[in-house]
């Protein structure tokens, strides 16, 4: 047999498993410059805006996006409280606050 390069798969399990390695590396590589956020600090804002206006103590974030629109910041993340209820959340900058709405119960 001749030799491979280490990412090409091989007879066998362990091929497979280097092969599987090897793609997620490569999917996962870019988007590492991407995990800082150009302003870290929107969370914790939002945190405080759902508690002063909804009562809201954040146990999570799930949906957490950022974007541009147009040249503007933009920023999504859904909330879920303590309590179990569920906001969704936007800002687009220049604005100073989030539009905030809370998830009611949806049906399939």
């Amino acid at each position: 047999m001749g030799t491979s390069p280490s990412c090409l798969p091989r007879r066998g399990g362990a091929g497979l498993v280097r092969t599987l390695l090897c793609a997620m590396l490569v999917t996962v590589a870019p988007l590492a410059g991407r995990a800082q956020s150009s302003d870290p600090d929107w969370l914790d804002r939002l945190s405080r805006q759902l508690a002063a206006e909804r009562g809201c103590a954040v146990e999570y974030y799930v949906n957490i996006g950022e974007s541009e629109l147009a040249g503007r910041r933009t920023f999504h993340a859904r909330a879920q409280c303590t309590d179990g209820r569920q906001f969704d959340a936007s800002l687009i900058e220049p604005a100073a606050s989030f539009s905030l709405s809370e998830c009611g119960v949806q049906l399939c």
